[in-house]
C-alpha cells in the first residue's frame, strides 16, 4: 500500500522539523509539504529533511491540500497532517489501521476522543467543533466528535468525492460528501498537544467564529442540496 502524506504549511519553521522527523518512514512512501507563502525558513527546512516541497501562491488551507493531492505520486492512501506539531505524526499508523484492515474508507483523528493536553484547544474551538459535529450527527446520521485535520483516506475515494473547498470548508467537505455517498468514515482517537507557534484560525476568537460560521453554512448547504435531490421528480 503506497502512502502519501500531505502537510500544508505557512510559517511553521519552529515546528516542521519535528513533524517531519516523527513521520514513521516504514509506512510512508512520500511526504509533500505544500508551502503557502511562508516568510520564514519553513520550505528550506522541509527540503533539507527530505520532503518534497511545493509552493502554492494562492492562499487557503484547502487550496494547499488540493495542490498537494494533485501532485501526489499515485498513492493508495493519502494522509493529511498539519505542520504545527499539535497532532503527533508517530500516531499515523493508528489512522491507517482501519483502512488497511478494510473497515474504513476515510479515517478522522479525533482530538476529543483521545488524550488531550490541557489548553491545547481553546474553549471557542472546542465549542465550534462540538456544534459542527453535533449537526453532522443529527443531519447526516454520522456519529463523530471532531473535525480534526489529522485524517487519512483511500485515494480512489478522494477522487470520487471531487473535493473543491479551498478555505475553511476543507475541514468538513470530505466528511459531508463521504457521508452522503455512503463511504465508511471511522473516527480514531489521537492525542492532541499545544501547537508550536500561533494558530491562523483557532488562535483567535474572531478566526474561530469565522471558520465555524463558514463550516455550519456548508453543513446546511449540503444537507438541503441532498434533500432537494431526493425529492420526487428531481433530476
Amino acid at each position: 500500500m503506497r502512502v502519501s502524506v500531505i502537510i500544508p504549511t505557512r510559517n511553521e519553521a519552529q515546528a516542521i522539523g519535528r513533524v517531519l522527523a516523527d513521520i514513521p518512514a516504514e509506512v510512508v512512501d512520500e511526504v509533500i509539504v505544500v508551502d503557502n507563502h511562508s516568510s520564514d525558513e519553513t520550505p528550506a527546512i522541509a527540503a533539507r529533511m527530505g520532503a518534497r516541497v511545493i509552493s502554492e501562491a494562492r492562499r487557503g488551507y484547502g487550496r494547499a491540500c488540493l495542490t498537494g493531492l494533485a501532485c501526489a505520486s499515485a498513492p493508495d492512501v493519502v494522509v493529511f497532517l498539519d505542520g504545527d506539531y499539535s497532532d503527533r505524526p508517530a500516531e499515523l499508523p493508528l489512522l491507517l489501521a482501519p483502512i488497511t484492515a478494510g473497515r474504513a474508507d476515510i479515517t478522522i483523528g479525533s482530538r476529543l476522543a483521545g488524550p488531550r493536553t490541557r489548553g491545547a484547544l481553546p474553549w471557542h474551538a472546542l465549542f465550534g467543533n462540538w456544534l459542527a459535529a453535533s449537526l453532522i450527527t443529527h443531519l447526516y446520521g454520522l456519529k463523530i466528535s471532531d473535525l480534526g485535520p489529522f485524517r487519512a483516506a483511500r485515494a480512489d475515494i478522494l477522487r470520487a468525492v471531487d473535493l473543491e473547498e479551498t478555505t475553511y470548508g476543507w475541514a468538513v467537505e470530505l466528511i459531508l460528501k463521504g457521508a452522503i455517498r455512503g463511504f465508511r468514515i471511522v473516527e480514531v482517537p489521537v492525542s492532541y498537544h499545544p501547537r508550536i507557534g500561533k494558530s491562523k484560525i483557532s488562535g483567535t476568537l474572531r478566526g474561530t467564529i469565522g471558520a465555524t460560521w463558514f463550516i455550519l453554512s456548508l453543513i446546511a448547504r449540503y444537507y438541503f442540496r441532498r434533500e432537494k435531490s431526493n425529492m420526487p421528480g428531481s433530476a
